[in-house]
């Protein structure tokens, strides 16, 4: 059975920082992927970054590259995302999910393809 459970998230001044975990367990990066995804209030699901097996390589979206980095433990069951340089459009819940183990050294920011969630940690950023 498969859990995610993310937590970290809370209330920060623009161009701070805060660190995001996502705790998986009955999944590690030997089986597939994780990433990194947030819903704003009225807004679509966006692919925020996201972590492969195999070589662990990581992708980002466009408005978090230069910004946010993500990262693994060695036991690759905690997922981290160190977010920097935070801006009030930063403000969402973000959730962390995982799957595709069929897809090594590559992950996409798409949140049809991963099979399990979390519950979702809010973010918000005041100006």
């Amino acid at each position: 059975d498969v859990q995610l459970q993310a937590s970290g998230g809370g209330l920060v001044q623009a161009g701070g920082s805060l660190r995001l975990s996502c705790a998986a367990s009955g999944f590690t990066l030997d089986d597939g992927a994780i990433a990194w995804l947030r819903q704003a209030p009225g807004k679509e699901r966006e692919g925020v970054s996201c972590i492969s097996s195999g070589d662990h390589s990581a992708l980002y979206g466009d408005s978090v590259k230069g910004r946010f980095n993500i990262s693994s433990d060695n036991a690759k069951t905690t997922i981290y995302l160190q977010m920097n340089g935070l801006k009030p459009e930063d403000t969402a819940v973000y959730y962390c999910a995982a799957g595709l183990e069929w897809l090594v050294n590559s992950c996409p920011l798409w949140d049809y393809e991963y099979n399990y969630w979390g519950q979702g940690t809010q973010l918000t950023v005041s100006s």
